[in-house]
């Protein structure tokens, strides 16, 4: 069985409730936390190697180093928990189930950081969440975890639940930002960056649900111990949301390092693909990342087993590799049409894209509708490659990731499946009627 951090106590009944998650440990990481300086704090981060668990992998206890302390300005954290990447859905599991944790987590990095007031930024169609988190957060002041003077600590800190403004581009910081300003949530130009200018002009730092949540075990049981717990510099424990072809779709926690063919076919994890169809293709890490076919996503371009962790995954770069990024691990069988999977993913770009950049507002239109017209039949030969031309178009050329997040999977399942591509071009009735109107495509 793998280590588990953030899962341990999930069957446990009743612990979201705070007397609950108090009695099976909760908030014991407060009064250690605050017999150490913050920059202590911030240093047992550090050693345990744990990096950003929302898609970028960078390593947290570093991004906290580069807040601006110099400043007589106020410091803020800001949780992301505007969880909105197609197949992920391990936060919003975490935060319904035990919310706690993160409050806990937040309250501990304040500290740290110095914020006397903080902020849970929580995807605007999520309200049960919402809801939950703000009952939670009562029941945290009541009992004085949060507010003035904390278990007579002389440390204060306020917390607020702030919903979404119901767009994907609300999921990067600093469009984030500007929504919880009150503003319209278009990515901002960096530098600078939020940790000098983030929320209010004032030093911020953002952070993802389930990184948060892993600070209290971190202080609780020292960065050396976490860091002990993975593979390199993939350390600790990692949320993974599983989820299409596979018997045993869920949120389960896995130590980086599991190979991906275990994550795939053991019973304790997703319990292998229904019906003995065989594997075809997996999105590792959310719809934003390449998509890898079968045999690479189980094995590197090396013929070394492919592993669950930020480096085994990106072994390879672009052209046979992929990335963990947020864990939203979507499994595709044999019966798969990879076309019309891309076409709704590219949909999802084009709608969310906040129009801000002429490459991205314009490119994520024009692959969308190449690609509806290829799945419909109506493709020719040449807009195959006018796809990969105008994803290297908008690639890097764009203010903030959605650029990214809309060209990579377009290219990747190009590179990896273009027959499949020219089939549908060649033999539209064979293909394209074959799916039109069905229920193939795994993500809505």
């Amino acid at each position: 069985m793998s280590k588990k951090i953030l899962l341990q106590h999930i069957n446990v009944p009743g612990i979201n409730t705070l007397e609950t998650y108090v009695s099976h440990g909760g908030y014991q990481s407060l009064k250690k936390a605050f017999s150490m300086t913050p920059d202590e704090v911030t240093e047992e981060v550090k050693k345990s190697g744990l990096r950003g668990r929302g898609g970028a992998g960078f390593p947290t206890g570093m991004k906290w180093s580069f807040l601006d302390k110099k400043t007589d300005k106020p410091r803020y954290l800001v949780c992301n928990a505007d969880e909105s990447e197609p197949g992920t859905f391990k936060d919003r599991y975490l935060m319904q189930n035990i919310p706690h944790a993160l409050i806990e987590g937040m309250i501990v990095s304040s500290y740290a950081l110095g914020a006397k007031t903080s902020y849970i930024y929580v995807r605007g169609e999520m309200m049960h969440v919402i809801r939950i988190l703000e009952a939670a957060i009562k029941d945290a002041y009541r009992a004085g975890y949060l507010g003035n003077n904390i278990l007579g600590s002389n440390y204060s800190l306020d917390l607020f639940v702030h919903p979404g403004g119901g767009a994907y581009i609300c999921g990067e910081e600093t469009a984030l930002l500007e929504s919880l300003e009150g503003n319209r949530g278009n990515p901002r130009n960096k530098p600078p960056f939020p940790a000098v200018w983030g929320l209010y002009g004032c030093p911020t730092v953002v952070n993802n649900v389930e990184t948060i949540s892993d600070v209290p075990w971190i202080i609780n049981n020292g960065g050396d111990a976490y860091a002990s717990i993975g593979i390199g510099k993939s350390t600790g424990t990692k949320l993974i949301s599983a989820c299409g072809n596979i018997n045993r779709p869920g949120v389960y926690e896995i130590e980086l390092g599991l190979s991906v063919e275990e994550f795939i076919y053991s019973d304790q994890y997703c319990g292998g693909i229904p019906n003995g169809k065989k594997l075809k293709a997996v999105v590792a890490g959310g719809s934003s990342v390449p998509i890898l076919p079968a045999d690479l996503i189980l094995k590197t371009a090396n013929g070394d087993p492919r592993l669950m962790s930020y480096e085994s995954l990106s072994d390879g770069g672009f052209v046979s590799g992929t990335m963990l990024g947020s864990g939203g691990f979507i499994v595709y069988d044999e019966d798969q049409c990879i076309v019309r999977n891309l076409w709704n993913f590219s949909r999802f770009y084009h709608h969310e894209s906040c129009g801000q950049c002429s490459p991205c507002r314009e490119g994520t239109g024009w692959m969308e509708k190449v690609l509806h017209r290829i799945e419909n039949g109506h493709g020719k030969m040449s807009d195959i490659d006018l796809l990969v031309d105008v994803a290297k178009k908008i690639e890097g050329k764009t203010i903030c990731p959605l650029g990214e997040a809309a060209a990579w999977p377009v290219a990747s399942a190009i590179r990896h499946f273009r027959a499949e591509f020219e089939e549908h071009i060649k033999n539209p009735d064979s293909c394209c009627k074959k799916h039109l109107h069905s229920e193939h495509a795994l993500i809505h």
